[in-house]
């Protein structure tokens, strides 16, 4: 990797790091409401994808000339599977493992973090 890749890389772990901690936030608020862990999941991962977006755009995408529309369906998109991937590790944690709801979370959104990195970089984002 070179050093721009590099770069855009830890950025992208800033970034990363304030849709997990806004993911959490809502997976945690609306789990203490009662909502099941699936829908919780939803809304949370809905949430923070629009937060890593505008975040993404911010701080590491900045020279994408992609026009808004079309850039932000492609993160939706893209992160249906990131939300697919999430949705099933959580079943195997919670429904077959049953692991604590919010240790599952945490798990899931670990494993499914590179995905959303590398689909920006080499898809959404590719220069």
């Amino acid at each position: 990797m070179n050093k721009k890749a590099i770069k855009e890389f830890f950025l992208y772990l800033v970034v990363g790091g304030i849709a997990t901690v806004t993911e959490w936030l809502v997976f945690f608020l609306l789990d203490k409401c009662y909502l099941h862990y699936a829908v919780a999941t939803v809304i949370a991962y809905i949430v923070s994808t629009f937060v890593n977006w505008l975040a993404g755009r911010l701080l590491v995408f900045k020279q994408s000339e992609q026009k808004f529309l079309k850039e932000i369906v492609s993160v939706y998109l893209a992160s249906i599977v990131g939300l697919l991937g999430n949705l099933l590790l959580m079943w195997i944690a919670v429904d077959l493992l049953s692991a604590n709801e919010m240790l599952s979370k945490v798990i899931a959104t670990g494993i499914v973090f590179l995905y959303n990195f590398l689909v920006r970089k080499f898809w959404i984002y590719k220069q």
